[in-house]
């Protein structure tokens, strides 16, 4: 049936048994790559029919498998699940491959000594260009959601694949540093289960933490221990001044925004039975950024295949008006990621919600990247919103950690070692209020167009110097005192509502694990 000057190889073996029937089906390639097609028919140990057939090598493409896209001289990523070795594998290579675009670094370990990767992918990926904001995306905080994995490594591949190609991704990584951190929780995903909907298995890190839950926390003490994956994210962001952060999870289909949680305004609060299912029917918590925080969850939303058509996941589950909510009224949680980014350091993060099962086969990942891929790019765009500028001293030098804070929004944000500063704006008319040790304060009004970004530039002129008090006393600088960081005042019952306890409180806290557990 073959050619006796060919050699081929088996590349794919096919077998249907019936009882006592079996059809082999074969496709065979040699050295010129073209391919033959058998077919072998054997009913009881007799063969009945043999058919051979040559493959054009266009057909014989089509009809093997795609190899393993990690692999160094991959040219394309596959839509399957990849473990921590596959994933490095491909950061590594992708990293080698285009010098120009990414750095690989790694922010820590887990607790079970897997690295926690960042891919920078920006035409600056080793350092920061001055002007060029940061922002960042986090994948697979709950390690048994890894839609948002696997797209995060989409994502890179895209990037850097369209660079040359696709002018709105060169304009986005020529003027932005994004960071990518496909996995935080890599120990959880190795215990998880592809086809598992819903479920908490794999969702914790390896001593049993809910990492979204392991952040301080605004409105109450968070009192769970820090664990290595959460300690190194705080440390990763307390080094970058990020504009705009995306986390995403599964379970849902929502874009969910700060706040989180709640100062626990409730209708009865003389009984912790009543804040229990209070909770579950809880008002927004509403962040002083609200109509920022709205805007940028629909950008995502809106430029999804499905999300903001508000189509609940199941019958049983809440369905959300244009695909977005704020966090602590859809249910509120204490020691999540979001809340922590925007309230110690200005980042404006939302919460992703990008699939009704947690972990849905691979055949569904491929629809996941076609419904998430523009809405992935066009989010991280909105930094280039707003106000950017610098913050100077008289001599024209940069100011490093100088507060700013829009009057009327009391979450404020820093400038940094260069003396930038960015902050996403609607349009509109506004007063900024810039403080820093050793200056006069200052107030500045600008105006926020819809079409490009304000460029606003501060001096700050130095405080008065004053003479030492008492002979010989040495003359000091008397700085203006203002916080590191700008946050909401607590409402006068937030301190008594979080005093409640006890068994009921131990209830509550179980029903809210549950509901999380469902829902992301």
């Amino acid at each position: 049936m073959t050619n006796s000057l060919d050699i081929f190889d088996i590349c794919r073996l096919d077998v249907i048994i019936y009882g006592s029937a079996r059809l082999t089906t074969m496709i065979l390639r040699n050295t010129n790559t073209v391919g033959q097609l058998l077919l072998l028919f054997v009913y009881a140990g007799r063969t009945i029919f043999s058919s051979a057939k040559t493959i054009p090598s266009e057909q014989l493409k089509m009809a093997l498998p795609e190899p393993r896209a990690y692999l160094p001289d991959a040219q394309n990523l596959d839509f399957v699940y990849h473990d921590h070795e596959e994933l490095t594998r491909f950061l590594r290579a992708t990293s080698a491959r285009y010098p120009n675009l990414t750095a690989l670094y790694s922010i820590g370990k887990s607790i079970q000594g897997r690295d926690l990767w960042v891919m920078v992918v920006s035409s600056s990926p080793y350092e920061h260009m001055v002007g060029k904001p940061d922002v960042k995306y986090v994948g697979n905080i709950h390690g048994n959601e890894p839609v948002g994995r696997e797209m995060l490594l989409h994502l890179i591949q895209y990037f850097v694949s369209s660079y040359n190609a696709d002018q709105y991704v060169k304009w986005l990584l020529d003027n932005t540093r994004i960071h990518i951190l496909p996995t935080m929780n890599p120990d959880g995903y190795a215990v998880s289960k592809e086809g598992t909907c819903d479920g908490g298995q794999g969702r914790y890190n390896a001593r049993g933490f809910d990492l979204n839950r392991n952040f301080p926390d605004y409105f109450k003490q968070n009192n769970k221990r820090g664990q290595p994956e959460t300690d190194a994210v705080k440390d990763w962001i307390s080094k970058i001044q990020f504009v705009l952060s995306g986390s995403l999870h599964g379970g849902a289909l929502v874009a969910s925004y700060p706040y989180d949680n709640t100062p626990n305004s409730r209708i009865c609060r003389s009984s912790a039975l009543c804040a229990m299912f209070q909770t579950y029917s809880a008002a927004p918590s509403l962040t002083p950024d609200d109509d920022v925080f709205k805007h940028i969850s629909l950008v995502y939303a809106r430029n999804h295949a499905k999300m903001s058509r508000g189509v609940a996941c199941k019958s049983a589950t809440p369905a959300f008006e244009n695909g977005i909510t704020n966090g602590a009224a859809w249910y509120p949680l204490t020691g999540g990621m979001q809340d922590y980014n925007y309230v110690w350091y200005g980042c404006m993060e939302i919460t992703l919600e990008i699939s009704c099962c947690k972990f849905p086969p691979a055949y569904e990942l491929k629809k996941y990247w076609e419904d998430n891929q523009l809405s992935l790019i066009k989010f991280l765009a909105e930094a280039h919103r707003g106000v950017q500028g610098f913050v100077f001293d008289p001599a024209g030098m940069p100011i490093e950690r100088a507060s700013i804070k829009i009057k009327g929004r009391d979450v404020g944000f820093q400038t940094t070692k260069y003396g930038e500063f960015w902050r996403i704006l609607l349009p509109g008319y506004y007063k900024a209020e810039v403080f820093a040790e050793g200056y006069v304060p200052r107030e500045v009004e600008f105006v926020i167009v819809e079409q490009h970004p304000t460029l606003l530039n501060v001096t700050l002129q130095a405080s008065k110097h004053i003479e030492g008090v008492g002979a010989g006393g040495p003359p000091y600088y008397r700085p203006i005192q203002a916080p590191q960081h700008y946050r909401p005042g607590v409402p006068p019952y937030a301190a008594a509502a979080s005093s409640e306890n006890g068994i009921f409180s131990t209830i509550s806290n179980g029903l809210n694990s549950l509901y999380s557990n469902i829902f992301g």
